[in-house]
């Protein structure tokens, strides 16, 4: 997998058959930030699994950033259904080196907030603003 690759987990590509997929444009779907993680798309399922790896330091907040400008499109010049949002930013972020970047819905509770994503990331922080840039044709895109 090369840096920025989305890889979905087992559980939500089970869900959004099953029509149980979190809601990406109206339910509260975040990014969070974990190190030294190494992610399991067969057995983890919800934040609980991955929050023990974690950021943690100088403008990281626990749990994340919200997406915003979230947004379901369909996409009939290249036959795709989309999901995009607004680029993320930490402000004065000092953390180290995050390993990961998870999307996921938070319900409020870690042990029923759906994990839906990670994205493989290596660039250090320090203490500037940090900024996960999605892909220019959006961050999910099914065809």
């Amino acid at each position: 997998m090369a840096e920025g690759d989305i890889t979905f987990y087992n559980n939500y590509k089970e869900a959004l058959m099953n029509g149980a997929a979190p809601d990406l444009d109206t339910d509260t779907i975040k990014v969070a930030l974990v190190t030294a993680h190494t992610p399991d798309i067969d057995a983890h399922d919800f934040f609980d699994d991955v929050s023990g790896d974690e950021v943690s330091g100088t403008g990281y907040t626990a749990g994340g950033e919200a997406l915003g400008s979230k947004s379901v499109t369909q996409d009939n010049v290249d036959d795709e259904g989309v999901f995009d949002a607004a680029d993320v930013t930490w402000t004065g972020l000092d953390v180290g080196t995050p390993s990961h970047a998870i999307i996921y819905e938070d319900t409020g509770t870690p042990g029923t907030s759906t994990l839906i994503a990670y994205m493989e990331i290596s660039t250090a922080s320090n203490g500037g603003n940090y900024t996960i840039q999605w892909a220019a044709e959006g961050i999910i895109n099914i065809n």
